[in-house]
């Protein structure tokens, strides 16, 4: 008589977390059998790009486009009042001050666990938005969005250029005038400490200024004409601060000091003929400062009352490095 065993009853499949990074590869080869890119993990002097500021109007309009829209999370700690609001998107933030109207003369780039459910959430407020200078448009590989004041906001998938990015701000680009990106990045490497590179994509060339893991200060010549500076401004992390400050006080170009761990200025300049090359302002911090590394809640935007699964509802703002 054969005896009959039953064969092993397979494991059900795990039900995947809503954010959970499944673009993501995770390596286990061993380190020996490895070639590593040490020059890819340089930064060079600029350490974070932490967040972007513009002044708004209507914290109503602005929840429903940065939050209910772009679905990021607002600050549970600070500037918790009507006349400022702070959005993390991963470990960096917009602030938006309740008062005026600024834009942003470039794009804003974030990264979003998944540009389909983004998709859905855009056109879900549409309606709300409608009458105001909100639109969006999906190119496929990423999608622009132009909140209801006209600060347009480029999105992307995470992915390799992005480092373990899942949620963040991987970059701001500028538009500049014909024939200034070389004094630009001199400007940045002699000024500032930073690496800054050449480098080429389906638009052309641009400059690309490191500007911590994965994010960048990023600046294209274009022939546009160029609407005047509002006072908007970038928040950028610096580990030897007071060299710039130095060289940036030498040349008349520091414009606030606001305290011990931060001072602002404005003016990109050539070095030789200390011509205007572009105009924006950096809020300069610190390592020490006492906000630097910070920790950022962010939630899934996937998540609701009707659908909720018991520790689901914080969001991941990154994964494992793409292959």
């Amino acid at each position: 008589m054969k005896s009959k065993t039953k064969s092993a009853a397979k494991p059900a499949a795990a039900t995947p977390s809503p954010m959970a990074p499944a673009t993501m590869a995770n390596p286990m080869r061993s380190p020996q059998t490895r070639k590593f890119d040490r020059a890819a993990e340089d930064m060079g002097n600029m350490v974070e790009l932490g967040h972007v500021n513009v002044l708004v109007p209507d914290q109503q309009l602005a929840t429903i486009f940065y939050m209910t829209g772009l679905g990021l999370t607002r600050d549970a700690y600070l500037m918790t009042g009507v006349e400022n609001m702070w959005i993390n998107v991963g470990r960096g933030q917009f602030h938006l001050p309740t008062r005026g109207t600024q834009v942003v003369r470039g794009i804003t780039g974030l990264v979003v666990p998944s540009l389909d459910d983004l998709r859905m959430r855009l056109k879900s407020v549409e309606e709300k938005l409608a009458g105001t200078l909100f639109r969006w448009e999906d190119h496929g590989e990423y999608v622009d969005a132009w909140c209801p004041w006209g600060n347009h906001v480029r999105l992307h998938a995470p992915q390799k250029r992005f480092g373990k990015m899942y949620l963040g701000m991987p970059y701001v680009e500028f538009g500049v005038p014909k024939g200034t990106l070389a004094g630009i990045k001199r400007f940045y490497e002699e000024i500032f400490g930073a690496r800054a590179m050449y480098e080429k994509d389906g638009q052309g060339k641009y400059l690309r200024v490191c500007s911590g893991d994965g994010q960048s200060i990023n600046f294209r010549e274009s022939k546009a004409k160029f609407a005047p500076y509002d006072g908007h401004h970038i928040q950028v992390t610096l580990a030897d601060f007071s060299g710039p400050h130095r060289k940036l006080k030498a040349l008349g170009l520091v414009t606030e000091e606001s305290d011990q761990w931060q001072y602002r200025m404005q003016d990109i300049i050539d070095l030789d003929t200390k011509e205007v090359l572009f105009t924006i302002e950096h809020e300069v911090r610190s390592m020490t400062h006492p906000m630097f590394n910070r920790a950022l809640m962010n939630r899934n935007p996937n998540m609701t009352n009707r659908n909720f699964l018991p520790g689901h509802d914080a969001g991941l703002w990154a994964g494992m490095a793409a292959e």
